[in-house]
């Protein structure tokens, strides 16, 4: 369980940075260019958004690297990662991937009782 754990945690993550590379990308557009906001809608929080970008993703790589080792936080900390996605950016298109990889990962994290067999 923690392999898949890792596995899991590692691929929602990197998927995750993907969105937050984005996300990032979108908000700086729109302070650069405030009139695009008129023409997309701009966005509600943009702190969050660019904190999230750059700490969801994280949490996710981190969870995944200790997964093996430390299975309680790293549980904690995919799962904190897939809320902070779910929260942020909404379940859609390019979020329920990492959303949904993230979550299993932390439940099988959190299951994980004895360390696996080699």
């Amino acid at each position: 369980m923690r392999n898949a754990a890792l596995m899991l945690g590692l691929i929602g993550g990197l998927w995750g940075m993907l969105v937050g590379f984005f996300s990032f990308g979108y908000t700086d557009l729109l302070i650069r260019f405030p009139e695009l906001a008129d023409v997309t809608g701009g966005v509600a929080n943009m702190a969050l958004i660019r904190a999230m970008s750059l700490i969801a993703p994280i949490l996710a790589i981190a969870g995944a690297a200790m997964a093996r080792s430390v299975n309680v936080a790293a549980g904690v900390m995919l799962l904190a990662s897939s809320v902070g996605m779910y929260l942020t950016f909404g379940f859609g298109v390019f979020t329920m991937f990492p959303i949904a990889m993230c979550a299993i990962a932390g439940g099988l994290a959190l299951a994980a009782r004895q360390p696996d067999p080699h």
